[in-house]
């Protein structure tokens, strides 16, 4: 007898049907991209997509550097709109964007609504979320670096959008006094001011005397671009290193910045930028793609990519 169409038909939850969407889910090209001036040589790209291939899935993240669109900071909302109708995940927003971009976003989390600063935006249901996890990075790169690091008081260079980020990461893992120096004294009031709320139980201040702040502190955190092969130099003179500070630089490329070597020459323990630049897209890749990163295999990646 001839068995009914109806009962031929294949049920729509069989496990080829199931397969095939699932390959099409695994194989269906992610998109992703970073926002900022002079971001040619960065090597987010490079760390999102390969972990992105090692969880197999086709990931594709770009670049959407203002210099080499002859874009400015102003432009920034039509860079956001053509990730929008690029169907990216999201993006990450680096110098000199990380603030310029909170009017443009919907929703903002407690970290990054406490920072004032954002350097990663998801892109979801037509909203924009704005987070934070510069922060994160410093801190699990100062955490595994630097365990033993003196936390009684340090001095941060740099008060911009990554200062915002590394004065939260160095008050949340503890350190009870830290003075604030940028070359807008009315930045590092204002950081100052917003740890102080956040922190109540630690010393933060804007601070005047970069030298006198030097002999008392147990290390230094240096959060601007000098540094960088665009901005070299060093951002404090040599003579205030002492064998018994600890540094910590956020500039990653290069690793081996002027600071750094000067450092490590007069014995002093240090912690290069690499750090930084893997856990924050660890924690980036987590939220663009909701699977969870191998952040020793990234770190692996990107000391592969700078021997």
């Amino acid at each position: 007898m001839r068995m009914p169409a109806s009962a031929r038909r294949r049920p729509a939850t069989s496990p080829i049907g199931w397969n095939r969407q699932m390959t099409e889910t695994l194989l269906k090209p992610l998109k992703a991209g970073l926002i900022g001036a002079g971001i040619q040589a960065s090597l987010t790209p490079a760390m999102h997509m390969r972990e992105g291939a090692a969880q197999g899935l086709s990931y594709r993240y770009e670049l959407l550097d203002l210099e080499g669109r002859e874009a400015t900071p102003a432009q920034l909302q039509q860079l956001v709109r053509h990730a929008e109708a690029e169907g990216f995940l999201g993006l990450n927003i680096t110098h000199p964007c990380k603030q310029l971009i909170i009017p443009l976003l919907d929703e903002l989390s407690d970290e990054a609504r406490s920072l004032g600063a954002v350097n990663t935006v998801v892109l979801k249901d037509g909203r924009r979320f704005g987070h934070n996890t510069d922060w994160w990075g410093f801190s699990e790169s100062f955490r595994r670096g630097l365990p033993d690091a003196g936390m009684s008081s340090a001095v941060q260079i740099g008060a911009g959008g990554a200062g915002v980020a590394t004065a939260f990461a160095i008050l949340s893992l503890g350190l009870r006094t830290l003075t604030v120096f940028d070359q807008e004294m009315a930045r590092a009031e204002a950081l100052a001011m917003s740890m102080s709320a956040l922190f109540p139980g630690s010393g933060v201040h804007a601070g005047t005397d970069l030298g006198s702040s030097m002999k008392v502190a147990d290390g230094l955190i240096h959060a601007t671009p000098t540094g960088m092969v665009k901005y070299p130099g060093m951002p404090i003179p040599a003579d205030m290193l002492q064998p018994r500070h600890w540094v910590a630089d956020i500039v990653y490329f290069p690793l081996e910045t002027a600071l750094l070597a000067e450092a490590r020459r007069r014995g002093c323990s240090t912690l290069d930028g690499g750090g930084m630049a893997v856990f924050q897209a660890v924690g980036a890749f987590r939220l663009f793609t909701g699977r969870e990163p191998d952040a020793d295999r990234m770190l692996k990646h990107f000391k592969s990519l700078t021997a």
